[in-house]
């Protein structure tokens, strides 16, 4: 026996005994209207939302908040990019990109949090390595607080997961706030319901 599966025996031996766990109870919703609570938690955090009647007004936004020449990748066939994206794009490509645009599962009333897993990023650096990010959610969509979101068997189906509150912001160095330091700059969430049969990602 070698001294790494010695070492694994030992470790398996001084398991505990199963036991099951134990029921968490959920705590009581402090009420309110979800989306006001969205709203406001994700303001907080340095996000912003706005409404939106069609896909359109969405392409228009990011033309008018970003400029006509901003590259832009989209994750939902909803919104046209600028730049293609398939489950096979390579991260690193997607380094000079200024806005990225994806679908989130859901979000989070309790936080201002939206959900993504690798079927909605399609590539995960999207949400991180990009300038902005756009997302688009449907209001119907919302849970109450994070308790919830461990409930929902979303985490058993998904390779990966996130939940992403606001833009990235750091107030480490000197005590100065530097938005984007670790990923993007900006992020917008989007009022809007996905159209039939428009909410599968590309590559999906």
């Amino acid at each position: 026996m070698t001294t790494r599966e010695a070492f694994l025996a030992k470790v398996r031996a001084a398991q505990p005994d199963a036991r099951q766990r134990p029921e968490v109870p959920l705590f009581a919703s402090t009420g309110g209207d979800p989306r006001a609570r969205f709203t406001a938690a994700l303001a907080g955090m340095g996000g912003t939302c706005v409404e939106a009647a069609s896909a359109a007004d969405v392409l228009a936004l990011i033309h008018e908040r970003f400029g006509i020449e901003a590259s832009v990748c989209s994750a939902t066939a909803e919104v046209p990019g600028t730049r293609p994206l398939a489950a096979d794009t390579a991260p690193a490509s997607l380094q000079d990109v200024d806005v990225g645009v994806v679908r989130a599962r859901f979000g989070v009333a309790e936080t201002g949090s939206v959900w993504f897993s690798e079927r909605e990023y399609v590539v995960n650096a999207l949400g991180y390595i990009v300038q902005h990010l756009v997302v688009l959610l449907d209001p119907a969509q919302m849970i109450d607080g994070l308790q919830d979101l461990y409930r929902r068997p979303d985490f058993r189906e998904v390779r990966y997961a996130a939940l992403v509150t606001g833009p990235s912001a750091t107030a480490d160095i000197e005590g100065v706030l530097i938005r984007g330091a670790q990923g993007v700059r900006s992020l917008t969430v989007v009022w809007l319901a996905p159209p039939a049969r428009l909410n599968e990602p590309p590559g999906a």
